[in-house]
């Protein structure tokens, strides 16, 4: 998102001409003549000198401006005189990547970060690399399931929910796997997709659904079709998944809520929810088989002084699973941290 163009402070417009320029610091009136005539002196901006301006309106003019006052006329050339600078854009996009400068990231590992405030749309992104998925892409797959459901006119069978359940809230892979298969897999995730509008994520082959790659900036989108007004979800069917996502098992919920406020530094069982957060996420974590190292992901909603943020991390090439929780965790703190100090 590159900042607007806006003036230079201070800069003089180019239609502003010497003599207008000259007149804008003081003007006097000094009288009006028995022919109409205006007399007017104004002190130059940064000189001592005076100009003088005389003009004889013509007849048609005097007659448009018999209801005008000397005073008034002064006031409008000033006015026109004096453009107010235009305000620099923000470029929250900067303003993330240096809250980035702040974390550590280990050699090796990478990480990419995108933020959204849904009350102001304002958003900023860090990173714009493919990541594999591991268990975040659960959201995206009852989604498109969701999806399916709604075009042919029908509710969840038990047997669907159960899996759902079960693969949201404890990330059971097993469930995940058979709505993996019922969704049509990576074509059916396309399908889906495409019309929830994210445009840089590609299902993985066969059965594996864990190696799904996608962006940041595509599980931004994703959170705004779960949590937002417009979406091609159905009411039912965007409440259904976050009632899911708001009740994470216990072990699973560190990541994006590591935002929130109301999160206790000192709970007893070490869990985020004791503290009474406000946040829905789902998380994904995966070691790779032929080099060790973690994939860790995590994306949700989460309340931050009664403010809501949608937040997407992504990183892999962890040395070790804590590593890569740490990594996330702080990615999230800084990109709501951007957003919340760029409208201070």
């Amino acid at each position: 998102m590159d900042p607007q163009r806006a003036r230079r402070p201070g800069a003089r417009p180019s239609w502003c001409g010497p003599l207008l320029y000259t007149a804008v610091a003081s003007v006097v009136l000094v009288g009006v003549t028995a022919s109409g005539t205006t007399n007017v002196k104004a002190q130059a901006r940064g000189g001592t000198g005076l100009v003088s301006s005389s003009a004889a309106p013509t007849a048609g003019a005097q007659a448009a401006d018999v209801s005008q006052s000397p005073e008034a006329t002064v006031e409008s050339v000033a006015a026109t005189a004096s453009p107010t600078p235009a305000v620099p854009a923000v470029d929250r996009d900067v303003l993330l990547a240096e809250a980035m400068e702040s974390v550590a990231v280990e050699d090796g590992a990478r990480v990419s970060v995108a933020v959204l405030d849904p009350e102001s749309g304002q958003s900023a992104v860090y990173g714009e690399e493919s990541f594999d998925t591991a268990s975040i892409v659960k959201v995206d797959i009852l989604a498109a399931l969701l999806l399916q459901a709604q075009d042919a006119g029908r509710e969840l069978t038990a047997s669907e929910k159960s899996y759902a359940t079960a693969m949201i809230k404890s990330s059971d892979n097993v469930s995940a796997s058979e709505l993996w298969d019922a969704i049509g897999r990576a074509g059916g995730l396309a399908a889906a997709n495409e019309r929830f509008g994210l445009g840089g994520t590609e299902g993985g082959n066969g059965a594996l659904w864990g190696l799904t790659q996608t962006t940041a900036v595509d599980q931004l989108t994703l959170l705004e079709q779960v949590f937002g007004d417009e979406s091609e979800l159905s009411e039912a069917s965007r409440s259904y998944l976050r009632g899911l996502m708001a009740d994470i098992a216990l072990g699973q919920d560190w990541g994006v809520s590591a935002v929130g406020s109301e999160q206790a530094e000192d709970a007893a069982d070490g869990s985020a929810r004791s503290a009474g957060s406000q946040f829905a996420l789902k998380n994904g974590w995966l070691p790779r088989s032929q080099t060790g190292l973690w994939v860790i992901n995590s994306i949700g909603r989460v309340t931050v002084d009664g403010h809501v943020y949608l937040v997407a991390a992504l990183s892999q090439g962890n040395s070790t699973k804590a590593k890569g929780i740490s990594l996330v965790e702080a990615a999230a703190r800084a990109a709501v941290s951007s957003l919340r100090d760029a409208d201070v």
